[in-house]
């Protein structure tokens, strides 16, 4: 297993700090404004859920947060950098460096195994293919798929699928893992196992996770849950106890 790269919990930096974010975009002649105005601070550590209405903006956010998409105004600082400032590649560089991301669909390259999807990031990044093949290997074994390893998508189910892609996230050690719809597409034991699996990757390597769900049951296990509503964060609640 490999080793857990854990932030110092005493440190009062955020490692995201969004300041008065705004996106609108242009659609038949009208502005639509889908973010109006989010103040967030997510520290080290911390496990975040998105949740509210389709329509909310809560993918939105999630991907200004993950320089998948620039916002129209304001700021989001992560890890101290400034996302709005930064060049196309510096973003990129950033992203890879600093960022997972699993989606509701995961984007797994159906011609490839399970290992060799988990490798291809590191391979992407120059990294040495050794190296990556045991750090690939490693995670399928966290994530309970040591012996499906060299198996390719389409022999997988959507839960090991899925495990996979957050193997394929975690492979370079980011320090913030984005997480929209995760179990969206997973039958309810499915998708328990798999939120279970985000609380170990968070207990064990202290990543800090925020994740965008309509799965009231993951929302009600999370200690921290921010509600939005019409582009605007509603409510912002932190519990004492996670119900795990």
């Amino acid at each position: 297993m490999l080793e857990p790269l854990r932030e110092d919990s005493d440190d009062p930096t955020p490692l995201v700090a969004a300041c008065d974010v705004r996106k609108a975009f242009q659609h038949m002649g009208r502005t639509l404004e889908v973010l109006k105005g989010i103040d967030l601070t997510v520290y080290s550590g911390e496990v975040v859920g998105i949740v509210g209405p389709s329509g909310a903006g809560k993918s939105t956010l999630l991907h200004c947060i993950g320089t998948l998409d620039v916002p129209t105004s304001g700021s989001i600082r992560l890890a101290g950098d400034e996302l709005t400032t930064l060049s196309g590649p510096r973003l990129a560089d950033l992203r890879n460096r600093a960022i997972g991301f699993v989606f509701q669909f995961h984007h797994l390259l159906p011609e490839f195994t399970a290992l060799e999807n988990v490798v291809m990031p590191g391979l992407i990044q120059g990294r040495a293919r050794r190296e990556m093949v045991q750090r690939a290997a490693a995670l399928l074994d966290e994530v309970g798929l040591a012996d499906r390893a060299q198996h390719r998508p389409g022999e997988l189910s959507g839960g090991e699928q899925q495990r996979v892609a957050l193997a394929r996230a975690l492979v370079l050690e980011p320090k913030l893992l984005l997480a929209d719809e995760p179990s969206g597409n997973l039958d309810s034991a499915t998708s328990a196992q798999i939120h279970d699996l985000f609380f170990g990757v968070n207990t064990r390597r202290g990543t800090t996770i925020i994740v965008v769900t309509h799965n009231m049951s993951l929302a009600a296990s999370l200690p921290r849950v921010v509600t939005m509503r019409d582009g605007r964060i509603e409510k912002d609640e932190r519990r004492s106890t996670a119900n795990r």
